[in-house]
């Protein structure tokens, strides 16, 4: 069993490097790179090439150069130039990662890539500073306070974007559809975030959200769970599940999440890389899920809540421990997911320590619904598609990244021409949900939960609308 799980704290499943700007990082992996792994014959040509420019930047550059910083760039730009997850991490970032699973970190509360020399945003994360002043997806920050983006490095940026909370800070973004720049000033905060919230919508209809996979996520759903059975005055006929701009986290949350309602041992991931600690299969065991020998939080769960009717909400801001999720309660029809396409965040990142407490973020796998579906550069496809009231409809997902991983199944050509429809069919929804636009998820406002109550209830009365007309005829 500590075997299983020691290979499954190797894993990183996080939406993007710029994920750092929140400080906020999705796992932690204890892995010492293999000596072995590491010997291969170089290039000698191109490190002679190397060799070159680094000397010529040591004797004709402006300015003097430490040869730290230059090696280290130069370790960067091998990173990020192979996807736009794999990320090497100094000290106080690796640092920040150790702690960041935690829910609780400093920052603004935004997930970010670089595009085109501007810092592109993927998601503001609900409750936060970035979130409240109106920050979207999509959005190019141009100038942090009165410094340009371009010619940074999204490291520098994030760096900038940093800073002690109750401390402010302005952004000027480019938004499309605004003629001019917009300026949002926000102040730094401690962010804590709340992985799992729950209601009762109505008398037997529950209403659980996760908004990040954290450390404690599968114990908190077991709790939410448990308060929605007691609290309400008759048995339990439907839940819903809100996965909506979640974008992520520890890949035994997401097995945990979704052991609660499938049968145990029940396959609900596996992933495919090159080294056998790449090749996974996780099931809905405690041994996948539980990170110490601690008691398996799921096993005093009421026994209908494996077998309830269930709709899980999906978006464009649904990505990769959230799609895994999805993903496994959709191939095995155990729930209908509705709303619109998922990201498409389906790699693997391992974090290898290097010495001096850095470490290196690398992609070292795919991973794949129990169906064998690959979701990178795809996504979820729901049962049920519902873009028009998504109140954050997404025009940015894995596939719009440079260097993104392609999907390992299918022709990238296939992969573009199917996110340009979504794209499309997204602006003129995007039309459309503009009244929607401060809505927030699980409210009274919230209309695709609405929808997914009604779908519930169509599911649950149907069969006794037919009882009853079976029995007067």
């Amino acid at each position: 069993m500590r075997n299983v799980m020691n290979k499954i704290s190797l894993i990183f499943i996080g939406v993007v490097a710029g994920v750092m700007v929140s400080l906020n990082f999705s796992a932690i992996a204890n892995k010492e790179i293999k000596e072995e792994s590491v010997v291969h014959t170089l290039p000698i040509e191109e490190l002679r090439t190397f060799s070159q420019v680094f000397g010529r930047i040591k004797s004709d550059y402006v300015e003097p150069v430490e040869d730290k910083k230059l090696i280290t760039e130069a370790i960067n730009g091998m990173l990020v130039g192979l996807d736009p997850h794999s990320a090497f991490l100094d000290s106080e970032e690796y640092k920040e990662l150790q702690i960041g699973t935690q829910g609780e970190f400093g920052g603004l509360g935004i997930q970010v890539t670089m595009e085109d020399g501007l810092v592109k945003v993927i998601s503001p994360i609900e409750d936060t500073p970035a979130y409240r002043a109106g920050i979207k997806t999509g959005d190019l920050i141009m100038k942090i306070d009165d410094t340009a983006v371009k010619g940074m490095t999204l490291n520098d940026a994030i760096k900038r974007m940093r800073g002690k909370p109750d401390t402010s800070i302005a952004l000027t973004v480019i938004r499309e559809g605004e003629a001019e720049p917009l300026v949002f000033t926000l102040v730094r905060a401690i962010i804590k975030i709340e992985s799992v919230k729950s209601k009762l919508v109505e008398p037997g209809y529950g209403y659980i959200r996760i908004t990040q996979f954290q450390e404690r996520t599968g114990e908190a759903l077991a709790e939410a769970i448990a308060k929605l059975y007691k609290t309400s005055k008759v048995p339990m006929k439907g839940l819903v599940l809100d996965l909506r701009n979640d974008p992520g986290g520890l890949l035994n949350s997401a097995v945990a999440v979704s052991a609660a309602f499938l049968p145990k041992n029940s396959l609900i991931v596996y992933t495919e890389g090159r080294t056998s600690d790449a090749k996974m299969q996780l099931r809905a065991n405690p041994e996948y899920y539980l990170r110490n020998t601690g008691r398996d939080f799921l096993e005093n769960l009421p026994l209908s809540i494996k077998t309830i009717p269930m709709v899980t909400l999906v978006n464009g801001g649904s990505a990769s421990a959230s799609e895994i999720v999805a993903g496994a309660l959709q191939d095995y029809k155990r729930s209908v997911i509705m709303g619109s396409q998922t990201f498409g965040k389906g790699s693997v990142q391992t974090i290898l320590p290097l010495t001096n407490n850095t470490a290196i973020k690398l992609t070292t796998a795919r991973y794949y619904t129990p169906n064998g579906q690959s979701i990178q550069a795809k996504g979820i496809t729901p049962d049920i598609l519902d873009e028009e009231t998504d109140n954050n409809s997404r025009l940015l997902r894995e596939i719009d990244l440079n260097r993104h991983l392609d999907n390992g199944h299918e022709e990238e050509a296939k992969q573009k021409e199917a996110a340009k429809a979504s794209k499309k069919s997204k602006k003129e929804a995007d039309k459309k949900a503009k009244k929607h636009e401060l809505m927030e998820f699980g409210s009274e406002d919230d209309q695709l939960l609405v929808k997914a109550i009604d779908h519930l209830k169509t599911m649950t009365e149907k069969p006794k609308q037919k009882t009853a007309n079976l029995t007067k005829d």
